[in-house]
């Protein structure tokens, strides 16, 4: 049985390839009975899509998965707090669980109140200073 750290240390290193693809260093995955059923990495530069979400990807990988538009009994595992728009996809997939690593204080669908399915169990601050380090060292590098 795999805990919320193995699956967020999965999430990571969904950042870390988003990461080497110059692309801002989220990464996803979904869970069903304790397998990865979705995964997904920022390609929002790739793609040419605003929408290309970490979140995004790995819910459309997880619903191919399971035939199924809906997600309940799955846990999204994702690097960063998810927005507003992410958090408006997971209300409608009706997932289970969100966990996250690092809060985003200015652009994370917290700061709006409850965005998700009021089934939908919320729990923050897994892995969160490598994931916001991760971030963080990618911005830097982009500010040099």
């Amino acid at each position: 049985m795999f805990d919320d750290q193995y699956f967020m240390q999965m999430a990571f290193k969904e950042a870390l390839c988003a990461y080497e693809e110059d692309e801002v260093p989220i990464g996803a995955v979904i869970v069903a009975n304790n397998r990865i059923i979705g995964k997904g990495h920022n390609q929002t530069e790739a793609l040419d899509d605003v929408t290309a979400h970490a979140e995004i990807i790995a819910i459309s990988s997880a619903s191919q998965a399971l035939g199924a538009k809906y997600l309940e009994n799955c846990t999204l595992y994702v690097t960063l707090e998810p927005c507003v728009m992410c958090a408006g996809a997971l209300f409608w997939v009706k997932i289970s669980k969100v966990v996250f690593g690092a809060h985003d204080p200015k652009f994370g669908s917290s700061r709006f109140g409850n965005l998700y399915h009021p089934k939908t169990k919320i729990v923050g601050g897994i892995m969160a200073d490598d994931c916001a380090d991760l971030i963080r060292d990618f911005f830097q590098k982009k500010r040099k």
